[in-house]
């Protein structure tokens, strides 16, 4: 027979279990709780290559462009009227709704405005 546990410590018995809360400490720790409470829908991807919150690297920055700016250049990518290797796929991704929610976002410094550098 396994021993029982202490009396003081009862196993995790949450809804969203062990897993979900290492998501959501991983979302605070690295987003901030601006990002898991304001994110609009697909916000996320753009930092895999434009690093978070969009501040660039191998590719544009996105930290500090207007809104309008974005906007414009993923309705252009959506619309292959711009030359791309990726965005355009990602682009037809969003709904017009989704692309100005993501470039609003993106232009108010995305989850980390505190560390949004100039392109």
């Amino acid at each position: 027979m396994p021993p029982a546990a202490p009396p003081c410590r009862r196993p995790l018995r949450h809804p969203i279990g062990r897993g979900g809360l290492w998501l959501i400490a991983a979302v605070l720790a690295f987003g901030g709780p601006a990002a898991a409470e304001i994110a609009p829908s697909g916000a996320a991807s753009c930092s895999g290559c434009h690093g978070p919150p969009g501040d660039g690297g191998l590719v544009p920055s996105l930290a500090g462009r207007p809104a309008e700016e974005i906007v414009a250049a993923l309705m252009q990518f959506n619309a292959g009227e711009r030359a791309a290797t990726v965005m355009d796929r990602i682009a037809k991704g969003f709904t017009d709704d989704e692309i100005r929610a993501i470039a609003e976002w993106l232009a108010g410094g995305g989850d980390q405005a505190a560390h949004s550098s100039q392109p």
